[in-house]
């Protein structure tokens, strides 16, 4: 419940629109621009996991992690797949959206930083919190595969390959 309400008050309060993008490629490239700022938190992530590696006590470098090391790790993982899905179901989304509402590209995208970052808090934190976070991020990206999956078959099945 807490994504669509942060989607919709961002869209309705914050006060800018999206550029004038008439083809599929200034869509495209609008999207990539955007996608852009969704990596920060994974290279944050890479920057603090080599940092907690460096700094581990372990003494086989190639040998079994401590939790520290293996909570970044392993979010760095879980964050590189998640923005690859992110990406092309935000790119199939961008071609499909009417120009009114490709404001929401931006709010998206900052929805799935916000949230990669809440994750790894909370997973830091402990491991029963982190449903929260991985809601944040993988329900918004379940609403869009969906929404394009109904605009491909649904609402222009005629235009599905071309």
């Amino acid at each position: 419940l807490l994504c669509p309400c942060l989607v919709y008050g961002a869209y309705a309060f914050l006060p800018f629109d999206a550029p004038l993008l008439p083809t599929v490629s200034a869509r495209l490239v609008y999207t990539l621009r955007c996608a852009a700022f969704a990596t920060f938190p994974i290279v944050l992530g890479m920057i603090v996991s080599g940092i907690s590696r460096l700094c581990s006590s372990a003494l086989e470098p190639f040998g079994e992690l401590q939790r520290e090391v293996e909570i970044h790790r392993t979010y760095v993982s879980q964050s590189v797949h998640l923005f690859i899905l992110y990406f092309f179901n935000m790119a199939v989304l961008a071609t499909y959206l009417p120009q009114e509402v490709l404001k929401l590209i931006p709010l998206l995208t900052g929805l799935f930083a916000i949230s990669r970052l809440i994750y790894w808090l909370s997973y830091a934190i402990g491991r029963s919190f982190r449903a929260f976070g991985f809601s944040m991020t993988f329900l918004p990206l379940l609403a869009m595969l969906l929404w394009n999956l109904y605009s491909m078959f649904v609402l222009e099945p005629e235009n599905l390959l071309a």
